[in-house]
This record gives structure tokens, C-alpha cells and sequence, in this order.
């Protein structure tokens, strides 16, 4: 038996609303916590669609497969010239837009 869990982006929404409200300070950055999470999420998108694993993608960028793994996982304060990189490796192109 396969017994998978979903939740709704709007369960998310109702759940995150009753947390800002007990813990405030937890929430107050998590737009842009969030968004680094994505880019991460992004990154492992684009090299699996390439059909690349991490080892494959550290030796395009001469980095180590760790180094890939926290690009993925913890996309904090990467340089836009290795995303770039990353990008090249995968056969992709970035594009940056500001809002």
C-alpha cells in the first residue's frame, strides 16, 4: 500500500496564517528564505531534466559533489557567475529580473 501525503497550497496558506500569528519573528523572512529554497529547487530541476547527477555537474563546475549538494539544498548567497556556470553545465541559460 502507497500512502503518499498531499497538501494544498491553500492548507499551507491557512497553516502559515495561524503560525505568523503564535510566531511572528519565525515568518518575517520567509519570503526570502523561500526564495532561496526555490532557487535550490530550481538547480536540481534543471540537472536532472539533463539527465546529470551531482558528481557529473562538480566536475563541469571543478568544485567537489557537496559543494553541488548545498548549492541544491541551501541556495543561500550564491554568486550570479555560478549560477551561471551551473546554468552552462546544464545546457541552460539564466535570466535575473528584478521586480
Amino acid at each position: 500500500m502507497n500512502s503518499k501525503i498531499y497538501l494544498r497550497m491553500s492548507d499551507f496558506q491557512k497553516y502559515k496564517q495561524r503560525r505568523m500569528q503564535q510566531d511572528p519573528d519565525f515568518w518575517a523572512e520567509y519570503d526570502e528564505r523561500f526564495e532561496t529554497f526555490r532557487i535550490g529547487i530550481l538547480l536540481k530541476q534543471a540537472r536532472l531534466e539533463a539527465g546529470l547527477t551531482q558528481e557529473e555537474i562538480a566536475k563541469r563546475l571543478k568544485t567537489t559533489k557537496s559543494v553541488v549538494s548545498r548549492m541544491e539544498n541551501h541556495a543561500m548567497d550564491i554568486r550570479l557567475s555560478t549560477l551561471e556556470k551551473f546554468a552552462e553545465a546544464v545546457g541552460r541559460k539564466i535570466h535575473v529580473a528584478l521586480r
